[in-house]
């Protein structure tokens, strides 16, 4: 299975025009299925999202971020956004995504979309804990030229 991880492109635009804050705001990650298709290019708010997991050990909106850093290494000139790895204990459902965003503001047509993981192939839980660790990149990395 081939995992993928992937920045929505107009988070940068969010980042830009001051609609999240990494350091202060709320993060969380949402499952879902694979109905829902991903677009880098045009999805820029939680309500562009579709197709949100249902299921045992599930919550609508997802799991809150905990142990949210952002940090810079002058070593490697690059900029990292990392938490600590997500689970769903009991967990009973089927996902295809993981998609990151900030929950702070009001509504899901405000909330920016950060990025997402596709894990290449349904995952399937039947009554244990789900995790997504996070590779040493975390949940992005951005690299100064």
């Amino acid at each position: 299975m081939a995992v993928t991880a992937r920045l929505y492109g107009l988070f940068f635009d969010s980042l830009a025009s001051k609609k999240i804050d990494l350091k202060t705001d709320t993060l969380k990650v949402m499952l879902c299925t694979s109905a829902y298709t991903p677009n880098q290019d045009t999805h820029q708010y939680k309500s562009s999202v579709t197709n949100e997991v249902t299921g045992t050990g599930y919550t609508a909106g997802g799991s809150t971020l905990t142990a949210v850093t952002v940090t810079y290494d002058a070593a490697t000139n690059k900029l990292k956004l990392d938490s600590a790895d997500s689970s769903w204990a009991g967990a009973t459902f089927t996902a295809r995504y993981a998609v990151f965003y900030d929950s702070t503001p009001a509504t899901d047509a405000t909330r920016p979309l950060i990025s997402y993981i596709d894990f290449g192939t349904d995952v399937v839980a039947t009554a244990e804990t789900l995790v997504i660790e996070l590779d040493a990149n975390g949940i992005a990395a951005l690299t100064a030229a």
